[in-house]
């Protein structure tokens, strides 16, 4: 067992709070508890902090304040976009892909289930990238339509134009949902740009706390609550908001775009030099999406060549101190493997590993684990 500190390479599934974030939300723990429904001193403070942080989240993202609406995460802001489009919008068919986060995916099964839209699901390729031809060609329907991409495949990286994308719904009067969870705080948006109608994010994929998220909602879409019960955020979602909450993800985004070019940097050096290092100790190795093209820097999902125990390989890193995923924690428990390497790789017999990175991380702790990765598959395949 290893006795030194732990190292932790699954940031994709959550990340580590940032010490100025924890700073900036204590004070409003202490100080300013009031229900921001009250009109009381007390209420209308707190009133006043979510809307300042707004207002901060807006900036950043070029967009109106009046266009963000508070959530409890990335799930939930998904399924608002998506609920809310079909009920509110006239929304009819919805144009997805299999390799979406479940967030997604399921919610657009459930919609098609219950009769409410017609479900398309784009083709992909090996690499997790989708068939734009085939979605040019769904888009001439001109059945009332939301197609919803995630921006960077949770699992594999892959990632797609937003802004292309965007642009070729819009010229067909589709709306384009995209769940940007892996790449907020990672990337920098334009959304003045007009490029897209929804998207959802989360806080703690970006060194925020958890149980905070918010959806990006354009100005001329009106969408019905999914939560009732209250006229919070402008009627968009009941309930009392989560104020030191929404003060720690204003703080993390800002830090984010601080710091976003110096992260980047060390982050993608982080990531090739594990590359680098797996090819050079372990034969066969392959890399899931396509790591050296257009993919999310945080992220490299790495497949083993077919061996017996497989499957012991995370236990055995965990036992090292290495923290690492088969995939996406949100669906950890499933049973069957990844939907998204079913997807793109039907029947394949190989191990996927996902290491995702943050800025804690450095090349000592990237050494190591490829040194530990390196000895127990050569032990498992002797």
């Amino acid at each position: 067992m290893n006795n030194s500190p732990r190292i932790y390479l699954d940031n994709a599934a959550t990340t580590p709070l940032n010490p100025e974030v924890l700073e900036a939300m204590i004070p409003i723990m202490q100080e300013h508890f009031g229900n921001p429904s009250s009109s009381h001193a007390h209420g209308r403070k707190a009133k006043g902090i979510i809307e300042d942080a707004r207002g901060k989240i807006a900036k950043l993202l070029g967009c109106s304040p009046a266009e963000i609406c508070f959530t409890s995460g990335g799930t939930e802001a998904d399924n608002l976009a998506l609920r809310g489009s079909v009920n509110s919008l006239g929304i009819k068919r919805i144009i997805t892909s299999p390799i979406e986060h479940h967030a997604v995916i399921h919610t657009a099964e459930d919609l098609a289930h219950a009769g409410l839209v017609e479900l398309a699901l784009l083709d992909v390729n090996e690499k997790g990238e989708i068939n734009l031809n085939q979605l040019a060609d769904l888009l001439q329907n001109p059945t009332p339509t939301l197609v919803s991409l995630m921006h960077a495949n949770n699992e594999i990286g892959t990632m797609i134009d937003i802004q292309e994308i965007g642009e070729l719904c819009h010229r067909h009067n589709a709306l384009f949902h995209c769940d940007t969870v892996q790449t907020m705080g990672h990337f920098s948006f334009d959304l003045s740009k007009g490029y897209v109608d929804f998207i959802a994010a989360a806080a703690h994929k970006f060194n925020g706390p958890k149980g905070i998220g918010f959806m990006y909602l354009n100005r001329k879409n009106k969408i019905t609550p999914e939560i009732t019960g209250g006229a919070q955020e402008r009627e968009l979602r009941g309930g009392t908001e989560n104020v030191h909450g929404i003060v720690g993800l204003a703080k993390a985004l800002e830090i984010s775009y601080r710091d976003i070019v110096a992260k980047k940097t060390h982050i993608q050096n982080l990531k090739n030099t594990m590359i680098q290092l797996l090819q050079e100790h372990i034969p066969g190795i392959e890399f899931n999406g396509n790591p050296f093209d257009q993919s999310l820097y945080t992220v490299l999902s790495v497949s083993l060549p077919p061996n017996e125990a497989g499957s012991m390989l995370l236990f055995n890193l965990d036992l090292a101190g290495i923290s690492a995923s088969g995939g996406s924690a949100c669906s950890s428990g499933a049973v069957g493997g990844s939907h998204v390497i079913n997807a793109c790789k039907p029947g394949t017999n190989r191990t996927t590993i996902r290491f995702s990175f943050g800025k804690q991380n450095t090349v000592e702790d990237i050494k190591y684990t490829v040194e530990n990765l390196a000895k127990w598959y050569a032990v498992e395949t002797a």
